[in-house]
């Protein structure tokens, strides 16, 4: 399996943005996506995840009631819908596969290979 991230760019505090990654090949019900970000000087963050097989999510204490994360088995994409952004969002993110409920980047063994995101006026 391969990842493909794509969507970030360049947006102003408080605009939305929508992240989507593909993936190539089968995923498994038993499988777990996330979202991930690093941010320059800093260790990667955990964003976001959702369990491929029943779609639950779950979201990282920063991005609480402003972000959500969403999958589409038909297209093999999930997707981050960022809203309400603040200039600390400023990052490159990174979709991820994984086998654990976890927000832990050690769980995740697939990553796809980033795409930056900036919050700026």
């Amino acid at each position: 399996v391969q990842l493909q991230a794509s969507g970030g760019g360049l947006v102003q505090p408080g605009g939305s943005l929508r992240l989507s990654c593909a993936a190539s090949g089968r995923i498994y019900s038993s499988s777990v996506m996330g979202w991930f970000r690093q941010a320059p000087g800093k260790e990667r963050e955990f964003v976001a995840r959702i369990a491929w097989g029943d779609g639950r999510t779950y979201l990282g204490d920063s991005v609480q009631g402003r972000f959500t994360i969403s999958r589409d088995k038909t297209v093999n994409t999930v997707y981050l819908q960022m809203s309400s952004m603040r200039p600390e969002d400023t990052a490159v993110y990174y979709c991820a596969l994984g086998i654990q409920r976890s927000a832990d980047t050690r769980d995740y063994r697939i990553w796809g290979q980033g795409t930056l995101v900036t919050v700026s006026s």
